[in-house]
């Protein structure tokens, strides 16, 4: 019995869901079933989509957009809606991204936490209900509560909680258990509504991972509609083959691979991938957001006491006034009307390109391979324009023939250090006579009918060339040979006393190449650019990129070739000739970098140094001589308080003192000559050096 109660129970509580749920109100369609295709799709090689839908609407009606829930955010930043022929937008609605505890808890009846029979009824007490036990009781909800029941005998026996509902009725109370309730009726239309409400938050819930956009179309007659987008999709991509021939021109052939992550059918739609790179960001617009405000609390006042109050001591001041209240900000309501499009209500399709692919037969590659792209610029972007409606189901992928024609370019080896030091790589100059932007992607090669390596190309525009390398060349060998770390002396002027001397660091690298192959070739040697270094040997490079230079050498068939490069790094010195040794001075005159004049400049400088060098060195003996005799005239006297001064060598010691005070004076004398000669000869060799100019 127990059992069959509970089992009643759970019945009566999904009739009641069941039955809440059908009386949902559904939003009601002035013109049902309203479909706009997919007509037009731009792919972007940053990882954009465009999607833009075309269709008739037909009087006041509503379109339904499903899309995963991590799209609604690039759907409110770039929507746009136009209805043509008078027509106009007015609202776009879509479900709200509130937490589902958060949207259940705001209506009357909470269902969060899985709430039983019992306790959704507890939450409507008070409230007027229709019971059927099976017959039809009217009344108002008291409550719910649980009672202890005894069932079964013997084994079976035990204690078991039921559930019994209390209504006031007009006969008075009466107690039924839940377990004999079938049908349980809200009699109040509004709490009614709430608990439909929140069956259907919990139903749409169900598929969190996908979104209703509902678009409003107000008008009358029929109507020519669009809704575009932008979305993230997968990044686009290119791939191409390179025929090589003997005797003919290279063909290319370019294919998009494109996927379709989106969760429907592209059918028949226009497809344009464009490359480029323009800014895209997300932005969580979707997400709902709530400014936290302060809680303030109640303040409770105690009884004033009360107050005295003392004479002013100072005559009183005016009073500041109260600032102007400031104005509110005038608020203004962005219409939902959207822009009215001219007569004819369509956009304007692209023009047609003047170039299209042209079909050319090489081999048997190109058959059947005719590219279905158009080519068209876009401001800072550019287009590959699908000239054919393409099909493509949802989560698959395709290969878009892009390019297909003739191009223009050369053979060559390519040689770099770093990456072989002993062979180049087989390579090609392609050069880019189409009128197609081509992107970035891998080459496969093919020469002669066979396969002859991978490649990679970056973005080629139109009349450009690039240069790619597909396998090792086995039948050329290069030996690179480095002298360097040499110093030459390039230039030395003179001004205002200071010698200038302008230094060239030396790398000399030479590169003998030997050709083994029954072919003549074209080898490129790369080497390292660096900005502070000068190209003395040869006086151009055959091109140069911002990190490396070309230099091209032609070598017949059996045969070798040999070229050099050679680099020079200025260094730049200061010497002051007031300050400068004579050995400095002497070895600039007589370099042979040298011009005459700075040598004839420097011939008299060191002249001038010379007598300068010499009145100096002269003062300096002479201040040790000076130095010597006042040591000599310490020892004297300290020798001389311990003598008698009657005594021989007292007498002795005198008269050397006598003589050497002669001595001292005369130096003194000529120490101060020779100071203010010194002094005169270096105002001379300043004067002079500080009027040099030369170069």
């Amino acid at each position: 019995m127990y059992t069959e109660s509970i089992r009643s129970g759970h019945t009566l509580l999904q009739q009641l869901i069941l039955a809440s749920f059908l009386l949902l109100p559904w939003p009601v369609l002035a013109e049902e079933g309203t479909v706009l295709p997919l007509s037009k799709i731009s792919l972007y090689s940053s990882g954009m989509g465009y999607f833009q839908h075309d269709g008739t609407v037909n009087n006041r009606t509503q379109l339904d957009l499903r899309l995963q829930a991590n799209q609604i955010n690039d759907i409110l930043k770039s929507l746009v809606v136009q209805d043509f022929g008078g027509g106009r937008v007015s609202t776009v609605t879509y479900g709200s991204r509130d937490p589902l505890t958060k949207t259940l808890g705001s209506f009357g009846i909470n269902l969060n936490g899985h709430p039983t029979l019992g306790q959704i009824l507890t939450q409507v007490r008070g409230e007027p209900v229709e019971v059927a036990t099976p017959n039809p009781i009217v009344g108002t909800l008291l409550g719910v509560e649980k009672k202890t029941e005894s069932i079964g005998e013997g084994p079976q026996h035990r204690i078991v909680e039921q559930e019994y509902v209390t209504l006031l009725t007009e006969d008075g109370f009466r107690s039924l258990s839940l377990a004999t309730v079938q049908r349980i009726k809200l009699t109040n239309a509004t709490l009614n509504a709430e608990l439909q409400q929140a069956l259907a938050a919990l139903a749409t819930n169900h598929d969190s991972q996908k979104k209703t956009v509902s678009i409003a179309f107000d008008g009358t007659g029929n109507r020519q509609a669009r809704v575009s987008y932008l979305t993230e999709t997968p990044v686009w991509k290119t791939t191409y083959r390179l025929v090589l021939d003997e005797g003919k021109a290279p063909y290319l052939q370019g294919w998009a691979i494109v996927e379709n992550q989106t969760p429907q059918d592209w059918r028949n739609v226009t497809l344009s991938l464009v490359s480029g790179r323009p800014i895209s960001f997300a932005m969580d617009l979707y997400q709902p957001l709530y400014n936290p405000r302060p809680v303030v609390q109640t303040e409770l006042y105690a009884n004033l006491r009360p107050q005295t109050y003392g004479d002013a001591m100072d005559e009183l001041t005016p009073m500041a006034a109260a600032p102007a209240a400031r104005n509110e900000p005038k608020k203004e309501r962005f219409l939902g009307k959207m822009t009215q499009a001219a007569a004819g209500g369509r956009a304007t399709a692209l023009g047609e390109s003047d170039v299209t692919a042209e079909r050319m037969r090489v081999n048997s590659l190109e058959d059947g391979g005719v590219s279905m792209a158009m080519a068209e610029d876009k401001g800072e972007l550019f287009e590959y324009r699908i000239d054919q409606p393409v099909t493509l189901a949802k989560h698959q992928s395709a290969l878009l023939p892009i390019i297909g024609q003739t191009l223009q370019g050369q053979k060559v080896s390519v040689y770099n250090q770093s990456v072989n030091a002993k062979h180049p790589l087989n390579g090609y100059r392609l050069k880019n006579t189409s009128s197609l932007h081509l992107m970035q992607g891998p080459i496969t090669l093919f020469d002669s009918g066979a396969y002859a390596g991978d490649a990679r190309i970056e973005d080629l525009p139109p009349g450009q060339d690039r240069l790619i390398s597909y396998a090792l060349d086995l039948k050329t060998e290069i030996e690179p040979t480095l002298q360097g770390g040499t110093q030459e002396l390039a230039t030395v002027s003179i001004k205002k006393g200071t010698m200038l001397i302008s230094r060239r660091l030396i790398e000399d690298r030479t590169y003998l190449v030997k050709n083994r192959d029954t072919k003549a070739k074209t080898v490129l040697i790369e080497q390292a650019y660096r900005a502070d270094w000068k190209l003395a040997e040869p006086k151009e490079p055959t091109e140069r990129t911002r990190d490396m230079y070309r230099f091209s050498v032609a070598v017949d068939p059996g045969k070798s070739a040999t070229i050099r490069v050679k680099e020079t790094l200025p260094i730049q010195e200061s010497i002051l000739l007031m300050e400068s040794g004579m050995d400095q001075i002497i070895y600039y005159q007589q370099a042979k970098e040298v011009s005459q004049k700075v040598k004839e400049a420097l011939q008299r400088v060191a002249q001038l140094r010379s007598k300068l060098d010499d009145t100096r060195a002269q003062r300096t003996r002479l201040d040790q001589r000076t130095a010597e005799i006042t040591a000599e005239h310490g020892r004297i006297r300290e020798n001389m308080q311990r003598l008698q001064q009657n005594s021989e060598l007292y007498n002795r010691y005198v008269k050397k003192l006598d003589q050497q005070e002669t001595e001292l004076e005369k130096l003194r004398k000529e120490i101060e000559s020779l100071k203010n000669m010194e002094e005169e000869h270096r105002r001379e060799l300043q004067h002079y050096v500080m009027s040099l100019d030369v170069a």
